[in-house]
């Protein structure tokens, strides 16, 4: 994987951009992180609490900032969660973003591995231009393969044409017409930690990607 360069564009929810570089012909499910050979799931809705007992991090965004995640749910309890925590974990980079911090422990609760470096990168360089983000990001056509007890990969879409830099100073939201890179196309790998918590430790994005754009 090689990361691509990093410009400050409309879209801020994304963690960070990657070129696609997927697993090898003969890599095992362990090694994989996309949902490819999932079912869509159906049903518009937001990820719903988890239903062990671990005590979750607060990931209230501000009112000018919204995401949506549509088809979120199978009916099957173990791919509910996995859905509900990949989820949460796109929400926590958009909070660490929008909370001006990095090294937020909402970050770090569902990231790990390389994708929590990935994701402290990106917010980082958000932060240090002081930019934050105002709008609407919708989530949808996601795809997932449960490999085993304690991993799955799931893929997904990001509908970015909504959500704009918004500068953390003035608070002037620049509204940049949407373009193909407003779509973004995700492959991640998640693992489920001791406390129960389906963690996102590897993440990749494409934009422009024909499987999500208009």
């Amino acid at each position: 994987m090689k990361r691509r360069p990093l410009p400050i564009a409309a879209a801020l929810a994304a963690a960070f951009l990657l070129t696609a570089c997927g697993s090898s012909d003969d890599a095992k499910d362990n090694d994989k992180i996309a949902g490819a050979d999932g079912k869509s799931s159906s049903a518009p809705t937001s990820p719903s609490p988890s239903s062990n007992d671990t005590t979750r991090p607060d990931l209230t965004l501000p009112s000018d900032v919204q995401e949506t995640f549509e088809g979120w749910k199978t009916g099957d309890t173990t791919k509910d969660a996995v859905l509900a925590d990949a989820g949460r974990a796109q929400t926590a980079v958009t909070y660490s973003v929008t909370q001006g911090n990095p090294n937020s422990p909402a970050l770090a609760f569902y990231q790990t591995g390389t994708a929590l470096a990935g994701s402290q990168d990106w917010v980082k360089s958000i932060v240090d231009a002081d930019l934050t983000y105002s709008g609407t990001v919708r989530y949808y056509a996601a795809k997932i393969s449960v490999f085993d007890k304690k991993t799955a990969g799931v893929s997904y879409c990001a509908d970015e044409s909504k959500a704009y830099n918004k500068n953390r100073k003035t608070n002037k939201v620049d509204r940049i017409p949407a373009t193909s890179d407003s779509y973004v196309l995700y492959s991640t790998r998640l693992e489920l930690s001791d406390k129960g918590v389906w963690q996102t430790t590897k993440l990749e994005s494409e934009r422009g990607n024909k499987t999500c754009t208009p």
